[in-house]
């Protein structure tokens, strides 16, 4: 076992093989270690998260290290059949890189049985495995921001399905109609570790029926509007999310944290108005968010500084200010203007947002479509239903930082590691020599970077994927690196140099589009080394 630093409170346990890392995760889970919090695992690699004032890395590392590797996993009973309509933009080049004929693509892929070997990326994301070696293709030099949701791809030694739109890397070859993501089925990921997995060709073979299943039930939860007040929103440039502090204890299935970005502000919001921190708000991206109320009603504003205006029944506009609780009257309309500063505001109401949680969480997760549907403009949510008890406001809440405006530049502090062996000396100095503008395509998946320098590898080998955390800067071999954020997938097959030390996420969550990062490394990378005393 090789132990690797991926921040504070995350390390990876390198194994010799999928086998190694199915018996470790099987043995982890049968005998936890007290202070584990959470564990991923990949394709040779254990992503474990742990309680620091529980045990340090080394202690984790030293219980580790005497787990026994032999247990072999069994595989299922269970046979998952999926069409395919082989018509992928990336058939053609799947077939130069392999040398076969795009037939004989098809062929090798629809004549092999997989299995899952484990689940990541996105919810319902399977990784397959035991397909036909001929069919092992190198990911795309540089990641898709956005891949359809069905589609059929390669990566390695891997098949898979996206089941939702999101960014990637993989060689799509076809689509698929069936859905590997749906909530209102038991259990909601149809690929589940362990499953048998066969793909067939919808062109030779006559479409009767898909036992998998083809709902297309939309996997979010309903925005209720049975509360004596609601808000109805008159203006939303950018569709406001509502957000807690995330959804956590879901790896199993793939589904990551989500949660809000700022998670100070969102915090201070909540006290601002007397409700539990955990109670939902609204995510307003840039400002510019208005909305009338029916009832009377308390909130705040937090986070990127947003100018508050409130026209009364009679048609009054008074101003308010951020961090302080506003009283509202039926008939009010709130007015935000747009933020000069920081990327994130959040609105508190006192009682709450009354929405329908999802696997435990009101967080909506961007990339996996799980979690209330974004809130547009004519929505309507209910508010003050709290079912929790309500203290008094707070009066002293202040922001935690200056928030970055566009130009600026912001320091972040990085952890090296798990992959920062994967560059070059002159890449890791790279990293923390020169600036990094945010680009347009950067979202809460994560910050897409551009530097005068890309980050130099010491080669194109492929990394097997394995699990991230937030704040990892994933380097795909364009050398250009994206920082994720909360809603980033769980497993991913380019390298990480560093990652984000987690006091400075909720920052990373407020740089707005042309700020530029300078990254501080504050450890030098090297493996952990097991403490046996």
């Amino acid at each position: 076992m090789r132990f690797l630093p991926v921040s504070l409170t995350v390390l990876i346990v390198e194994l010799k093989d999928l086998d190694e890392t199915l018996a470790l995760f099987a043995s982890l889970e049968a005998e936890p270690v007290e202070g584990v919090v959470d564990i991923v695992p990949a394709a040779r690699t254990l992503m474990i998260r742990f309680r620091p004032e529980t045990l340090t890395a080394e202690k984790l590392a030293a219980a580790i290290s005497t787990r026994d590797l032999s247990a072999k996993i069994a595989p299922s009973d269970m046979l998952v059949e999926i069409p395919v309509s082989y018509d992928g933009e990336d058939l053609q080049d799947v077939a130069d890189l392999t040398g076969l004929s795009i037939a004989e693509v098809i062929e090798r892929h629809t004549a092999s049985e997989l299995t899952v070997a484990f689940c990541g990326f996105a919810p319902g994301f399977g990784y397959l495995v035991g397909g036909d070696p001929m069919l092992q293709v190198p990911r795309r030099q540089s990641p898709r921001t956005k891949i359809p949701a069905g589609s059929v791809a390669l990566a390695g030694a891997f098949s898979g399905v996206y089941p939702q739109a999101s960014p990637g890397g993989w060689q799509i070859i076809g689509t698929t109609p069936v859905k590997m993501w749906d909530l209102t089925r038991e259990p909601p990921a149809l690929f589940q570790p362990g499953y048998r997995v066969r793909f067939f060709d919808l062109a030779k073979r006559a479409q009767t029926t898909i036992a998998a299943g083809t709902s297309d039930t939309v996997a979010t939860a309903a925005v209720e509007h049975s509360a004596s007040t609601t808000i109805k929103v008159t203006a939303a440039p950018v569709p406001a999310l509502v957000q807690d502090l995330g959804r956590f204890g879901q790896t199993g299935q793939g589904v990551s944290s989500a949660g809000a970005l700022d998670q100070g502000a969102f915090r201070a919001a909540n006290r601002i108005v007397g409700n539990p921190v955990d109670t939902p708000c609204l995510e307003i991206a840039m400002g510019g968010f208005s909305f009338e109320i029916s009832g009377p009603g308390v909130m705040a504003l937090t986070g990127a500084p947003c100018p508050v205006s409130i026209q009364d029944a009679k048609g009054r506009v008074t101003e308010a200010s951020s961090y302080q609780p506003i009283s509202l009257e039926p008939g009010d309309r709130v007015t935000l203007g747009f933020a000069a500063r920081g990327a994130r505001s959040y609105i508190a109401f006192r009682g709450g947002i009354h929405v329908a949680p999802v696997l435990g969480s009101a967080s909506t997760d961007t990339l996996a479509v799980v979690g209330p549907d974004p809130v547009g403009m004519g929505a309507v949510i209910a508010v003050g239903t709290s079912e929790h008890s309500l203290s008094p406001v707070s009066l002293t809440e202040s922001p935690a930082f200056d928030c970055p405006a566009p130009g600026d530049i912001v320091t972040l502090d990085v952890v090296m590691g798990p992959r920062s062996d994967w560059f070059t000396e002159h890449g890791i100095e790279t990293l923390s020599s020169q600036l990094f503008e945010v680009t347009p395509q950067s979202n809460r998946v994560g910050i897409r970077l551009s530097g005068p320098e890309p980050l130099e590898r010491k080669d194109k080998a492929e990394l097997p994927s394995e699990g991230t955390a937030t704040g990892a800067i994933q380097v795909p071999h364009s050398g250009q690196p994206v920082l994720f954020l909360a809603d980033h997938p769980l497993t991913g097959g380019y390298p990480v140099i560093g990652t984000v030390a987690e006091y400075h996420l909720d920052l990373a969550g407020q740089i707005p589009v042309n700020a530029k990062i300078q990254f501080r490394t504050i450890t030098r990378f090297a493996e952990i080394v097991p403490d046996r005393a």
